[in-house]
């Protein structure tokens, strides 16, 4: 119980410092954020998942309240026994925002895709088409600062009939 009240406190505390500052998007902005994803990926006799840290940088313009475009790299990376694994996106992107009025927003995107793995001073990475698409909220703490939740699901066709994805769940700041 105590900890259901906690979690409802940090909820609420950030709204509650938001409602003095309104949802407003105008010119540049930029984001970055940290959180938890989950890897999946398949090739010809091969499949897996697994998750660890994984995070975003975003960065563009708004072309009006509702709407934004920008360009974005999303990454996760694991190490295990001496081996780098690392899944990302580049993509351009647009962030819809149904009600100016309130945080919510969609995000969707074509880019570039690549997995790789390193070890020492050698690496092995294949790349492609990639897409993004994802939901998350601007939490307004002050005039031109929000903390941003996301979920963001991140797709590549990499070549060689190897597709991978990641499920991303995360926290990060944006500045409008």
């Amino acid at each position: 119980m105590r900890f259901v009240l906690v979690a409802l406190a940090v909820a609420i505390a950030p709204v509650a410092a938001a409602q003095g500052h309104p949802q407003v998007r105008q010119g540049f902005w930029i984001g970055f954020g940290f959180g938890y994803g989950s890897l999946s990926y398949s090739c010809s006799g091969c499949s897996g998942s697994q998750g660890a840290v994984s995070g975003y940088l975003k960065m563009g313009g708004t072309l009006s309240p509702k709407l934004l475009i920008g360009g974005e790299t999303n990454a996760w990376v694991k190490t295990e026994s001496g081996i780098t694994f690392t899944a990302s996106n580049a993509s351009a992107a647009v962030y819809f925002y149904p009600s100016p009025a309130n945080g919510l927003f969609l995000r969707g995107g074509l880019g570039y895709a690549a997995l790789s793995a390193s070890q020492g001073g050698s690496s092995n990475s294949q790349s492609g088409f990639g897409a993004v698409f994802g939901l998350g909220y601007d939490i307004r703490v002050g005039t031109n600062t929000s903390i941003t939740p996301v979920a963001n699901f991140n797709w590549g066709s990499i070549g060689s009939g190897v597709k991978q994805n990641v499920f991303q769940l995360a926290v990060g700041v944006t500045f409008h």
